[in-house]
């Protein structure tokens, strides 16, 4: 077996029904309630025409511009799996394309994210599948090197572990512990509820600024004591 070369077994997953309820939270919610330290980066953009996804991480490590192993996810993928691939965010080769994506579809693939590249995007919009790639190159990628499957990745900067709950939407993705992910919900599910109420504020002229701004320009020295503006 050739060094570098892994397909280790997933072992623990996200309940099926957090999984599902998560789909109604936006992303920049999930961020703020994990103190903004959960995003895939500003790189990671969505190539689709929108729409949220949520689903359980099956993680694939890459050689740059090799897509071995990406196929080898995909043989073993299961419904609403979501393919995250450490691609080194390497853009010279396209490691995604329109077949691929069809097979997702058909696979039951709940979405592919790429810290690479991807080609075919007008196919990939048209078909409506998930996909969120630093960028694209109608390059093609090389397919006969090993890399590993269901092994801890890097996507933009944030550590995934495989079975690792990920919820994206027209801002980008985020990754969300396994562990954590019950525990989390409530604190998005208040943090969305909060943020309604605020619009709802605005819309009827309630609160036309928030109720922490002279607390904060105090603190930071703008205005002094009793002073408000």
């Amino acid at each position: 077996m050739a060094i570098g070369f892994k397909i280790h077994p997933r072992t623990r997953t996200v309940d099926p029904a957090t999984v599902e309820k998560f789909k109604g939270i936006a992303v920049a919610n999930i961020s703020d309630s994990m103190n903004r330290m959960s995003h895939g980066g500003a790189r990671i953009r969505p190539l689709h025409a929108g729409g949220v996804l949520s689903g359980v991480a099956l993680t694939v490590r890459v050689r740059p511009g090799d897509n071995l192993m990406i196929h080898a996810a995909m043989a073993i993928a299961k419904p609403g799996d979501v393919i995250l691939v450490d691609g080194k965010g390497d853009l010279n080769s396209a490691l995604i394309g329109e077949i691929m994506s069809q097979q997702c579809v058909a696979l039951g693939v709940a979405a592919v994210v790429i810290d690479g590249a991807v080609r075919d995007a007008e196919a990939i919009r048209e078909l409506g599948f998930p996909m969120y790639a630093a960028g694209t190159n109608p390059s093609g990628p090389t397919k006969f090197v090993p890399g590993r499957l269901n092994h801890p990745i890097s996507i933009g900067g944030v550590t995934v572990n495989p079975g690792d709950l990920v919820v994206g939407d027209g801002d980008g993705v985020t990754v969300i512990e396994r562990d954590k992910a019950a525990a989390m919900l409530p604190l998005a599910a208040e943090k969305v509820a909060m943020e309604t109420k605020r619009i709802a504020d605005i819309k009827s002229r309630k609160a036309l600024r928030p109720a922490w701004l002279d607390g904060a320009l105090l603190a930071a020295g703008v205005i002094k004591e009793g002073e408000t503006l």
